[in-house]
């Protein structure tokens, strides 16, 4: 369910966003919950990026301390490091 809230922007801001928005196609409103929606995937995209590299750097601590997979359906082989543009 989407929940309404509330900003408050000077002039000069209000008016170059509405002119982005309406380059866009968009609402101011929509515009800026696009703007907020990719801000808070890309953070999100950035955690599991690093979560993916943390498992696979102790990844065989893990096996050697829990004795088990606890982790079905995560990929046998993950990579070294996270991409550079997942942040």
């Amino acid at each position: 369910m989407a929940k309404q809230t509330n900003i408050r922007l000077d002039d000069a801001v209000k008016a170059a966003a509405e002119d982005r928005a309406k380059r866009r196609g968009l609402t101011l409103q929509g515009y800026v919950a696009d703007l907020i929606e990719a801000d808070v995937n890309q953070a999100r995209a950035a955690f599991m990026a690093g979560a993916a590299t943390f498992l696979a750097q102790y990844a065989d601590a893990f096996e050697e301390e829990v004795g088990e997979d606890r982790y079905p359906g995560l990929p046998e082989v993950l990579p070294e490091s996270a991409p550079r543009d997942a942040a």
